[in-house]
């Protein structure tokens, strides 16, 4: 299996690392989307390892932002509705993860790039939103789609933030309770992830290099946030995450078309 070993890789999974917490810290997702797209781009690590690896990176990130005083803006009702679906499900994704990366990698890596390219368009695309606030059935049934997304990549956050982006709340809110509900779900994955004795393999100094990375993104990101408008950064984002699954998708599904 492939490890993260010499500067130059160690480097890359660190600048990967901390511009997914940048994007993730202004906007509240994306950070899995971020990681799992340049890692699966440049072949940096198998695809259960880098989720796994996604996953205590997602951690840290949540942590910190609610120690710096995100905790107060949840959302609790419907972080509550969220997690009770969300979490069983993500039992269903890992173990299809775990199928498919024995089985069908080509296949992984294409729903992977296809799960990418459509959560940027959603990201170009911003919901429409809604007078009033959703049904608790709605927040249960986004829940299950974004604890499968979670299991399978690490990734569960397009659902959840197309259904809370309509929420009339304020941003501030919407963005603490997606940083809590991903979080919370990296606990369960990671978990899952020791109990099956799939820990990746990949040096423990690129954990030592990325955390603080993670750390230092965060904590600029929140007490000097860029002038770009939200829209600005959303077309940013947006940009290099459909650029990138694109690259993803596309050279496999032309191998497995040949």
């Amino acid at each position: 299996m492939r490890d993260v070993v010499g500067l130059t890789p160690l480097l890359a999974f660190a600048g990967f690392a901390a511009v997914a917490a940048y994007v993730q810290t202004l906007t509240g997702f994306a950070f899995g989307l971020v990681m799992m797209g340049a890692i699966a781009l440049v072949g940096l690590l198998p695809l259960p390892d880098a989720a796994a690896m996604v996953g205590m990176l997602t951690l840290v990130n949540a942590t910190q932002m609610l120690i710096q005083g995100g905790w107060r803006e949840i959302a609790r009702r419907e972080l509550r509705l969220i997690l009770v679906a969300s979490l069983p499900s993500l039992l269903v994704g890992y173990a299809l993860l775990e199928w498919l990366a024995d089985t069908r990698a080509d296949l992984l890596k294409i729903g992977l790039g296809l799960v990418i390219m459509m959560s940027s368009l959603q990201l170009a695309i911003r919901p429409a939103g809604l007078a009033k606030r959703s049904s608790d059935a709605s927040f249960v049934g986004f829940g299950v789609v974004s604890g499968l997304m979670s299991g399978l990549f690490a990734t569960g956050g397009p659902p959840l933030v197309y259904h809370l982006f309509r929420q009339p709340m304020p941003h501030v809110r919407i963005r603490e309770t997606l940083v809590t509900a991903f979080g919370a779900a990296q606990v369960v994955r990671l978990i899952l992830v020791a109990a099956s004795g799939n820990l990746p393999t990949m040096s423990p100094v690129a954990l030592v290099v990325a955390i603080p990375a993670v750390m230092l993104m965060t904590y600029s990101a929140r007490r000097w946030p860029p002038s770009l408008s939200q829209g600005t950064m959303r077309k940013i984002v947006f940009v290099l995450l459909f650029l990138s699954g694109l690259s993803l998708a596309l050279p496999t599904a032309m191998h497995l078309a040949v």
